[in-house]
This record gives C-alpha cells, sequence and structure tokens, in this order.
C-alpha cells in the first residue's frame, strides 16, 4: 500500500513538473513598458532633489518622471506638473495601473507635484524633502493632496 500510494505522489509529481513553466520559461516571458518605467524609475531612489533638475545627478518630480518615462518610452512628456496634468488620458483613481502618473496639488493652487503609480496603492517620486523615494497613496500627507491621474502608456 505504501509503494502505491509513495508511486503515485511520484507521479502526479512528474506530470505536475511537465505542466508547469521552468524558471527559463518564465523569464523569457516579455515585461510590459509600465513595469520597464518603474524599474527604471527604481534605479534613482536615493537620488536627491534638484529643483529644476532633470537628471540622475539631481531630479525635481517632473523631472524625474519625463527622464524616467523618455529613458523607456522615448516620448517627451510635457516639463512641469500643471502641464502634464493638463495632458495626457484621465484617469479614475480606482482605475490606477502601474505607469500612470499621479497628479498632487501639494502648495494649494492646482497641480505642482507628479509621480509614477507603481501598484499596491504605491507610487515612486522625486521628493522636495528626501529625493527619490515610495510613498503611499494612503499616507496622511499624499492622501489628501492626491489631485487626479493621467496615462501617457
Amino acid at each position: 500500500m505504501k509503494k502505491i500510494i509513495i508511486s503515485s505522489i511520484l507521479s502526479l509529481t512528474m506530470l505536475f513538473g511537465f505542466l508547469a513553466p521552468t524558471n527559463t520559461e518564465a523569464s523569457t516571458k516579455p515585461i510590459s513598458t509600465a513595469d520597464n518605467i518603474i524599474l527604471e524609475g527604481t534605479k534613482y531612489i536615493g537620488t536627491k532633489y534638484r529643483y529644476g533638475g532633470i537628471s540622475p545627478s539631481g531630479f525635481d518630480c517632473s523631472g524625474f518622471v519625463v527622464y524616467t518615462y523618455k529613458q523607456i518610452t522615448g516620448k517627451t512628456l510635457p516639463r512641469s506638473s500643471a502641464a502634464i496634468y493638463k495632458s495626457g488620458t484621465a484617469v479614475k483613481k480606482n482605475q490606477l495601473q502601474k505607469g500612470d502618473i499621479l497628479v498632487f496639488n501639494t502648495s494649494g493652487r492646482g497641480a505642482s507635484h507628479v509621480a509614477i503609480y507603481i501598484g499596491n496603492n504605491k507610487f515612486l517620486h522625486a521628493s522636495s524633502s528626501k529625493g527619490v523615494r515610495i510613498d503611499s497613496l494612503s499616507n496622511s500627507y499624499w492622501g489628501p493632496k492626491y489631485l487626479g491621474a493621467k496615462r501617457y502608456l
């Protein structure tokens, strides 16, 4: 009886092993443009904030978003937070997808900060106080300042 159970388990293991993708198959799955944008953006975590900055030597928020998108898509986005908010395709908060650009009102005068949505209610951005970092839309500072989102992909 023991031999039959062991034999059955081994047979099932072999069968499911043939059906499951191998590591090689999984690694050849194409990565989405949005995931590539996120990967590119995460390279710069810790980069210092610099007003007007548009390169890895220092970014402001829109400089970071514009630079990251350009590296992956080749597209040149509008340079300011307000201009980014005026163009692109509007996205409802409950329909956010990775790679969408989040827009915040941090000044009290409209669109003044942008970030890249990375999923799970989190975003990647160049913060004036801490440089390039990841934050949450649930954060007590950022949540109330959320203005909207735009899709450029």
